[in-house]
């Protein structure tokens, strides 16, 4: 079953979405895929230099694919000596360290440069296997597709790209002091898409920016909906006893922003929000507490104290408390704790903390851009907000300041909302995709044989 996806203004059809079980003559899945990570380790906490939601989706899904017989071997690039060359991340899920490059003080710009010595650690590695031992190469992100690209040659195997952020995309939504996204990466991204026997999507406007921006071929866009740990983030023992953990006021308004600190993510539209907000009504200073959990990342390491010299600025620095980045667990407390999650993102592919918040059972204030209108119900599990003015933000948390009720209405909703995205879902249609690379793989190599 497949079905096409257009929106007004679209040069041509957007990307057909496919759905598991969907691909006529597709015959076995992959026994062993070869994934690409190059510029961020699936080892790394989130939340810290350029770890973020592709850490999360990497991990999940391989230890998903596995789980499913798919073996998954991650190729990454090492950023200490002293790392192990091959990890066990799971069973059936290898993390292979490649040394490229200087292993710390290195920019996620720099990289284009090491992806040759990249390259020759891949195929070093793959030089001792025997013939056919991997089936499909999986690149994320386009540092990796440059070297998936030329791996699936060399191997003879399909590609399957995903872009996770587009650079075409993130310049037409630019924020304010961020930097334009650099030519290079556009021409190497359009590489790609002309090299990929498939490219995954996270949502239809994703797959259609492909198509618009790109000019990838429909018929080989699919989109899979990244998932969610459900096991972990669930609203287990509730907000009450995850702020007791967290040392939090019982019945204050908590707007939380969790994530990488950077322009992109917008940190500092929430902080000038909640300053509205407090001029709004200054009675709220005394019940209410701002937490912004992550650290630094990309352009926001330039000012690494910007957030802290803005909330100072505002006059709202007794109210935002920074913390460090944190595991998944304590994440997921943060999220039962917070009465709101924040997201004024400028740019989205998906937008994962979203729906981990939503399954924690906490609303969500985003941007409509991306993929949030597909990760947040709108009215429903939470709001989406047309632009970035904090007043609209402003706006949106007075109504929960006005009626805590709402939080945990919404927050219920939310729970129920996040419950369809389940990595198990993503995995197999991830599978049906590979699936598919591969029959395609095949037909054209015994049409050219022919």
């Amino acid at each position: 079953m497949s079905q096409y996806v257009s929106r007004p203004g679209s040069p041509r059809p957007a990307a057909r979405i496919r759905f598991p079980g969907g691909f006529p003559g597709a015959s076995r899945r992959p026994r062993r895929v070869a994934m690409l990570s190059v510029h961020t380790s699936p080892l790394h906490q989130p939340g810290t230099g350029d770890a973020g939601g592709m850490n999360v989706y990497i991990v999940e899904l391989a230890k998903r694919l596995a789980a499913i017989n798919i073996e998954v071997e991650i190729f990454t690039r090492a950023t200490t000596g002293s790392l192990p060359a091959a990890v066990e991340l799971a069973p059936g899920v290898l993390v292979r360290h490649v040394d490229a490059g200087p292993y710390e003080g290195l920019a996620k710009e720099d990289l284009p440069a090491q992806l040759c010595a990249f390259t020759h650690g891949v195929m070093q590695a793959w030089a001792g296997q025997r013939a056919g031992y991997y089936d499909l190469v999986h690149s994320h992100y386009w540092l990796s597709g440059q070297v998936g690209w030329l791996a699936a040659q060399r191997w003879g195997v399909p590609l399957v790209h995903a872009m996770h952020t587009m650079a075409k995309v993130k310049n037409a939504a630019l924020a304010v002091g961020d930097t334009l996204e650099p030519a290079a990466r556009v021409i190497g991204e359009t590489q790609i898409v002309n090299a990929s026997d498939r490219l995954i999507a996270n949502t239809a406007e994703e797959a259609d920016e492909l198509v618009r921006f790109y000019d990838a071929d429909p018929a080989a866009v699919a989109v899979v909906h990244p998932g969610v740990n459900l096991d972990r983030f669930r609203p287990a023992d509730g907000r009450a006893a995850a702020r007791a953990r967290l040392g939090l006021p019982q019945h204050a308004l908590i707007p939380l922003f969790a994530g990488r600190i950077q322009p992109l993510k917008a940190p500092d539209v929430l902080l000038r929000a909640v300053g509205a907000l407090l001029d709004r009504d200054p009675s709220l200073r005394s019940r209410i507490v701002v937490p912004v959990v992550g650290g630094p990342s990309g352009s926001g390491l330039a000012k690494p104290e910007g957030l802290q010299k803005l909330a100072a600025r505002l006059g709202i620095a007794d109210v935002v408390r920074f913390h460090p980045p944190v595991g998944q667990d304590r994440l997921a407390d943060w999220f039962r704790a917070a009465s709101v999650l924040v997201m004024p993102s400028y740019s989205e592919s998906f937008g994962l903390v979203a729906i981990e918040a939503q399954a924690a059972g906490t609303p969500v204030v985003a941007a409509a851009v991306g993929g949030l209108p597909v990760a947040v119900r709108d009215g429903v599990s939470g709001f989406l907000i047309p632009g970035h003015d904090p007043q609209a933000y402003a706006g949106a948390l007075e109504r929960f300041a006005d009626a805590p009720e709402l939080v945990e209405r919404m927050g219920a909703a939310a729970a129920a909302h996040a419950q369809s995205f389940g990595w198990d879902t993503a995995a197999s249609a991830t599978a049906d995709v590979y699936t598919a690379a591969l029959s395609d793989h095949r037909r054209r190599a015994r049409d050219h044989r022919g």
